[in-house]
């Protein structure tokens, strides 16, 4: 058996921009609907943090600090991941309050333990929706639903951090 030696005039070299991977409608609507939870994550995250009242305030008050930063970047990777694959990510106001899954969250001064359920159903909410769409996006680009186990893994491990609050041995 003979080796295949490419000749000088073979090349494996690409000459065009055609070989881009393109996300396809399933794929930008499926990060579209993850990118508006997220949104509104980070969003009620503040919410709650400028609104929280009552018993370990302080405590609350700061991790959901850290729960708006981890929606905020997880929220920016999906939207520059949608750009990436040549698709235009939308989180406009609007949109955001149109398509969103989460429940909205309530006016006015809120105490701690109140806010621990609040969080912990809005954090579920939005891991719902990645795990709802993850197949699909598998399907389509693995690349984007590696992108959605890291910030499942992120956000749930939040949510058991912030829910370990009203749960004491």
């Amino acid at each position: 058996m003979t080796a295949m030696t490419p000749s000088r005039t073979d090349s494996r070299r690409r000459t065009s921009a055609a070989d881009r991977f393109v996300a396809s409608a399933r794929l930008a609507n499926n990060l579209q609907v993850v990118l508006v939870d997220l949104i509104e994550l980070h969003l009620q995250g503040k919410q709650a943090h400028w609104n929280v009242v009552g018993k370990n305030f302080r405590d609350l008050h700061l991790q959901l600090d850290e729960l708006v930063d981890i929606a905020r970047e997880a929220s920016d990777t999906i939207a520059e991941r949608l750009r990436a694959l040549q698709a235009s990510p939308d989180g406009r106001s609007d949109t955001v309050t149109a398509t969103t899954s989460l429940p909205a969250f309530p006016a006015g001064e809120q105490n701690t333990a109140t806010v621990v359920d609040l969080i912990t159903d809005r954090i579920a909410a939005a891991t719902a929706t990645m795990r709802t769409v993850h197949d699909d996006v598998d399907a389509d680009d693995p690349s984007s639903a590696d992108l959605l186990h890291a910030i499942i893994d992120d956000l749930e491990k939040y949510a058991w951090m912030i829910n370990a609050e009203n749960h004491s041995a």
